[in-house]
C-alpha cells in the first residue's frame, strides 16, 4: 500500500499560509498604488521601497526559522510565532494607509487641478488664475518638450518603442503629436436615436468628491463626425500621451507636496518597517510547519495544497481590494481594515484546528512505519551516485566509502546552491512584475484600479485550478522538469505582453493582457509548488526551519533588489521594458535549474508494517 497525503490535515495547516498570502497580496497590489498616488515617486524609488520588506527578510526569515527550530513550547515549535506575528501585523498594518491619508488627499487635489488646467489649455480655453500651482501650463508646450526629449534619446515621457511606432506606424509628425488632446465623450440612445456628446473636466472648485472617480461635466451635443474625430484623437492620446501625463502628474506631486513635507514619507516608511518586522516573525515558521507534519515523498503534493490554501487567502485579498476600488479609487483605509479582520479570522481557524505537537508526532509515526529517514535518503543517493560512476559499494574500502559520501555531500551542496540561484533569478523576474503590476496597469495601460484588480484576481483564480494537478505532475515527471515547465510558461507570457500589449481606447489591451498574464499564472503555480520542496528535500528533520530560511533568503534577496532595478529600466528605457527584463531573468532561472542533480522527488514508498495504519486526525 502506497503512502498517501492526509489532505484534511494539510488544509488545516494551510490556514497559516493563507494569512501570509492575504497580507502580501494586498501589500504588493495596494502599496505601489499608494506610493504612486500619494507621494508621486519614480519607478526606481517606488521599487526601492517595495524592496525594503525583502531586504529586511534576508535577516529575519533565517533568524526566526532557526529560532522556531529550537523552540520547545507546549504549543509546538511554529505555532507561537504564527500567533504573535499575526496579531502584531493586524494591529500595525492599518496604519499604512492612515499615515498617508492627508498626503493622498492633497496629491489628489493637485492632480485634478493640473489635469483640468492642461485639458483646458489644450482646448484653447483660458486657465483661471489662482486655481492651482500649474497655472499657465499649456498642454501643447508639454507635448512639444516630450517629443523633443524623445527625439534626443530621453524617453522619460514617451517610450522608445512608442516613439518609433508613433512616427512609423501612425505617421505622426511633431506638429501632429503636439495637437493631440483628450476630450471626455459619451453617447445616449441606441440605433438611429443615438446622440453624441463632448464635455469638459470640472474644475476643482466644483469637484465635491476628490476621493471619488474623476468627474466630468458641461456636456454639449455634437455631430457623429465630430465625435468620431475626437474619439480618434483620444485613441492617440491614450497610446502616446497618457503615460507621459501620468509621469508628469507624479513629478508635480513629488516636487510640490512630497519634497515640502518629507516628514510624512519618513513616518510612512517607519510604519512600513514595523509592519514588515511583524510579518517577518512568523513567515518562516508558518511555511516550515508543512514539512514538519508531512513525510518527504509527499511534500510536493502537500505544498500544492498549502499553495491552494494560500490561493484562498489571495482570493480574499482580491475580493477586498477589487470591490473597494470599484466603489472608491482611494479606499486604502477600508482595504487594510477589512484585510486585518480577515487575517484574524484565519488565525482563529488555525488555532482551533491545528494541534501542532500531535500532528508532528503522527508524522514521525508514519515515517517510522514506512521506513522514511534522512539516513535512508542519504544511502539511496549514495547508491545512485555509485551506479552513475559504475562502481559497487561491495568493492569499496571504508576510506573509499567515506570519500564517496564526501563527494555526495559536495554534489548535494552544489545542487542546493544551484536551486537557490534558480529561485533567486525566478523571483528577480516574477517579483519585478508583481510589485509593478498595479501601477503598470493603471499608469501604462490606462486601466482603472478596479479593472487592474480584476485582471490580477481572475488570473490568480483561474490558474488556481492547476494546484492539485501540479502536485501530481511532480510525482509523475519530477520536480525539476515541472519547475522548468513553469519557468518556460512565464517566459512565454512575459514576451507576449512585452511585444503585443499597448494602451488603446477599447477593451483589447485589457483582454490581451489578462490572457497573456494568465499563462504566467500557471507557470507561477508550477514553479512555486515545487521549488520549496526541492530545498527542504536536502534538509534533515532538525533543521527544516533553517532551510526554509535559506529558501526565503533566495526569494527575498531577489525581491529586495529587483523592484528598484526594474524601476530603473522603466525610467531609463521605458515602462514597456518591465516584461522584457523579467523574461531575461526567468531564462537565467531555467539555465540554473537545468544543472541541478539533487533535490528531486523520490518514488512513494510502500508500507512496511501496520498495513491499516490510520493517517486521519
Amino acid at each position: 500500500m502506497e503512502l498517501k497525503l492526509d489532505y484534511k490535515k494539510t488544509i488545516k495547516v494551510g490556514f497559516a499560509f493563507a494569512i501570509i498570502i492575504l497580507f502580501w497580496q494586498v501589500y504588493d497590489f495596494v502599496v505601489p498604488l499608494l506610493l504612486e498616488k500619494a507621494f508621486g515617486l519614480s519607478n526606481f524609488w517606488r521599487g526601492a521601497i517595495m524592496g525594503l520588506d525583502n531586504l529586511l527578510s534576508l535577516f529575519m526569515l533565517p533568524l526566526f526559522g532557526k529560532l522556531s527550530d529550537k523552540s520547545k513550547s507546549r504549543f509546538g515549535r511554529r505555532t507561537p510565532f504564527i500567533f504573535i506575528g499575526t496579531i502584531l501585523s493586524c494591529v500595525l498594518m492599518v496604519f499604512i494607509p492612515v499615515t498617508a491619508n492627508k498626503q493622498l488627499k492633497e496629491a489628489n487635489a493637485l492632480r485634478y487641478d493640473i489635469t483640468y488646467n492642461i485639458q483646458s489649455s489644450a482646448d484653447d480655453s483660458a486657465v483661471t488664475e489662482g486655481t492651482s500651482p500649474a497655472d499657465g501650463v499649456v498642454f501643447s508646450d508639454l507635448l512639444a518638450s516630450w517629443y523633443d526629449a524623445a527625439a534626443s534619446g530621453n524617453y522619460s515621457y514617451i517610450s522608445q518603442m512608442d516613439f518609433r511606432n508613433m512616427r512609423e506606424a501612425d505617421k505622426l509628425t511633431r506638429e501632429d503629436y503636439i495637437s493631440i488632446a483628450y476630450t471626455p465623450l459619451k453617447t445616449e440612445g441606441k440605433g438611429d436615436a443615438v446622440k453624441y456628446f463632448k464635455g469638459e473636466m470640472l474644475p476643482s472648485s466644483q469637484n465635491t468628491g476628490l476621493e471619488s472617480k474623476t468627474q466630468y461635466g458641461n456636456y454639449v451635443e455634437i455631430s457623429k463626425a465630430e465625435y468620431d474625430s475626437l474619439s480618434a484623437s483620444n485613441t492617440l492620446y491614450n497610446k502616446y500621451a497618457a503615460n507621459g501625463v501620468a509621469t508628469y502628474l507624479s513629478e508635480q506631486v513629488h516636487e510640490n507636496i512630497t519634497v515640502r513635507h518629507a516628514g510624512r514619507l519618513v513616518i510612512y516608511l517607519i510604519v512600513l518597517l514595523l509592519v514588515l518586522i511583524s510579518m517577518g516573525i512568523f513567515r518562516s515558521p508558518a511555511v516550515a510547519l508543512m514539512p514538519d507534519v508531512t513525510p518527504k515523498p509527499l511534500r510536493s503534493q502537500a505544498n500544492a495544497i498549502i499553495n491552494l490554501a494560500g490561493g484562498v487567502g489571495g482570493a480574499i485579498a482580491f475580493i477586498i481590494y477589487t470591490a473597494a476600488f470599484l466603489v472608491n479609487d482611494n479606499a486604502f483605509i477600508a482595504i487594510y481594515l477589512i484585510s486585518a479582520v480577515c487575517m484574524l479570522i484565519l488565525l482563529a481557524l488555525f488555532m482551533y484546528f491545528v494541534k501542532e505537537t500531535a500532528m508532528v508526532k503522527q508524522c514521525e509515526q508514519i515515517c517510522e512505519q514506512y521506513g522514511i529517514t534522512d539516513e535512508d535518503d542519504e544511502e539511496a543517493d549514495l547508491k545512485r551516485q555509485e551506479a552513475e560512476e559504475g562502481v559497487s559499494d561491495s568493492n569499496l574500502s571504508d576510506e573509499q566509502v567515506a570519500a564517496e559520501k564526501k563527494k555526495l555531500e559536495k554534489a548535494k551542496f552544489r545542487s542546493f546552491l544551484l536551486i537557490l540561484a534558480s529561485i533567486f533569478m525566478w523571483f528577480m523576474g516574477y517579483n519585478a512584475v508583481s510589485s509593478n503590476l498595479s501601477v503598470y496597469c493603471v499608469k501604462v495601460l490606462g486601466l482603472s484600479e478596479g479593472v487592474a484588480g480584476i485582471i490580477s484576481g481572475v488570473s490568480m483564480g483561474i490558474s488556481a485550478i492547476a494546484f492539485i494537478p501540479v502536485g501530481m505532475l511532480a510525482v509523475k515527471i519530477g520536480r525539476k522538469k515541472s519547475i522548468i515547465l513553469g519557468f518556460a510558461l512565464a517566459v512565454v507570457s512575459y514576451v507576449l505582453v512585452w511585444i503585443f500589449v499597448r494602451p488603446g481606447d477599447n477593451l483589447l489591451p485589457a483582454v490581451l493582457f489578462a490572457a497573456f498574464y494568465l499563462i504566467a499564472g500557471f507557470g507561477l503555480i508550477i514553479a512555486n509548488v515545487n521549488t520549496f520542496p526541492m530545498v527542504v528535500e536536502l534538509s534533515k528533520a532538525q533543521d527544516v526551519g533553517k532551510y526554509t530560511g535559506y529558501y526565503y533568503m533566495a526569494t527575498m534577496s531577489a525581491q529586495a533588489i529587483t523592484p528598484a532595478i526594474a524601476g530603473l529600466f522603466m525610467d531609463s528605457v521605458g515602462n514597456y521594458s518591465l516584461f522584457g527584463y523579467s523574461a531575461v531573468c526567468v531564462v537565467a532561472a531555467i539555465a540554473f535549474m537545468a544543472l541541478v542533480r539533487h533535490g528531486d522527488s523520490k518514488p512513494l514508498p510502500k508500507k512496511s508494517v501496520l498495513e491499516n495504519f490510520d493517517t486521519d486526525d
